[in-house]
Order: C-alpha cells, then structure tokens, then sequence
C-alpha cells in the first residue's frame, strides 16, 4: 500500500507491542499488525497506527478512507511527530488512494505540513509530493514555465539531501517532457548526482541518462566520464555494449580535435 511506504519515519514507538504492530504493518501482515495493537498502551501513536490499519482493510471504499482522514486530521492537531506523520497521510490519501484523487487537497496538506513542520521528515517528503502536483496534477499553475518555477521555488526549503535529490531529479525528467533546454536538464541531473545516495539499478539508470544527455549537448569530456562510472558499476549490463560503443565514438571525434567540454 502506498500510504505505508515510508513507515521508517514514523515515530518511533516505546511500546513494544506498538513496535511489533508496526513491523507486521511494514510487512503487509495487517492481521498480525491488528493483533499485536491490541495489546498496546493507548497513545496518539496508537491510534495512528489503528488509522493506518483500517486504510488498509480490503477491499478499500471512499466510505473508510473518509473515516481515516477524520481521524488523522484530529490526530495532527498538537504539533508532535504523530501530527507531522497525520498530514502527511492525509495528503496521500487524497493523492492516491481515494478513487477520485483530489490533488489540490493534497497539495494544502502537504503545504500545511511544510508551514508547521518545515525541518520534519514528513514535511519535507510532503514538499517532493507537492512538486509532483504542481509539475503534473494542479490545475494551476498552468504551462512549463510556471509549473517548473513552481517546483523550483521549493528546493531551497529541502533540507534533506536525498529528498532534494530526489525533487532536483523529477524537475530534471520534467525539464526532459517539456522538451526544455538540455543544459537545464543537466544542471539539475548534476546537482543530484553532486548529492549522491543512488545504488543498484536506479544509479546505472541515472548515470547513463547524464551520460548521453551529454552527448547529445556535446559535452564529450562529461559524457565520457558518466558512461565510464555507469561501465565501473556491472559490465554484464546488457547495456553495456552500447555504452562501450559510445566511449569510442567520443574518443574517436576527441581525437578528431572536436571541441566538447
């Protein structure tokens, strides 16, 4: 379930039968998870937990989630974790799981968590969902520039290195969709890869997509080196051979005294 994804950043319970529930939760074991919560100190971060389980019943209806939402918006009152973690799945709850996603309903969740819990790991995730919203879902703003702008505006307010990444990654693809300038698209892809934290495929992907976004910007020197990190990760990559293929033809129009940075 969507809503569950980021549990790591829950709170983190001192009950241990809380703690077991939220195991059993992170492991989609939501019969486990009911049971082991029944026999936890009632707290606010119960009765999140209890809200997060009764989303995940199947099969899901608007009736319930709307019964969830009620809670969590109750439970995001104080200003604690458990509130800053109530928003935030308020606003999932909009963006995904009804089945009728209301996006400007989200997006004020999201902003509401941002505006009271702006150094949470909650508000800060809610800020990269608000850029997707602005960049694709809302209404408003309208055309690239605005919408990229949009999203823009936000990166200063990540303060979370790999979430910022991650935002300066889906304005790069964005960038990319609206067929924007590619020098704007790398600049945002070599802010990412400034910050690291990529592994496994998702690196080879983005390293090979630096690497011939260089090429086609002629920017030899650059592309190189990105297709040779992306060969140092697995040569058995089927995609191997052609980012072998395209280090010769760099090499060979270098050598041509072609200029490319």
């Amino acid at each position: 379930m969507v809503l569950l994804a980021c549990l790591p950043a829950l709170p983190v319970a001192a009950d241990s039968q809380l703690a077991e529930a939220w195991r059993k939760v992170a492991g989609h074991l939501y019969t486990e998870a009911g049971l082991a919560l029944r026999g936890a100190e009632v707290s606010r971060e119960q009765e999140l937990a209890a809200a997060v389980l009764l989303a995940a019943q199947q099969p899901t209806t608007d009736e319930r989630l709307r019964t969830v939402e009620r809670r969590l918006r109750e439970l995001a009152e104080p200003d604690d974790a458990v509130s800053a973690a109530a928003l935030y799945l308020a606003g999932r709850l909009h963006q995904v799981h009804f089945s009728r996603p209301d996006y400007a309903r989200a997006a004020e969740y999201f902003g509401q968590l941002a505006d009271r819990f702006p150094d949470s790991h909650w508000a800060q995730l809610g800020l990269v969902k608000l850029g997707l919203l602005q960049l694709y879902m809302l209404p408003e703003p309208g055309g690239p520039e605005a919408r990229l702008g949009k999203a823009d505006a936000l990166l200063p307010r990540l303060t979370i290195p790999q979430l910022r990444r991650d935002l300066l990654i889906v304005i790069a693809r964005t960038r990319i969709f609206y067929e924007q300038p590619l020098d704007d698209v790398l600049n945002d892809l070599l802010a990412a890869d400034a910050i690291g934290g990529l592994t496994g495929p998702a690196l080879g992907e983005f390293l090979l997509q630096i690497a011939e976004l260089s090429l086609r910007a002629g920017h030899l020197r650059q592309s190189r080196e990105f297709f040779t990190r992306y060969l140092g990760l697995n040569t058995a990559d089927p995609r191997a051979y052609t980012a072998n293929e395209r280090l010769k033809q760099i090499e060979a129009r270098l050598a041509a005294g072609e200029e490319g940075t």
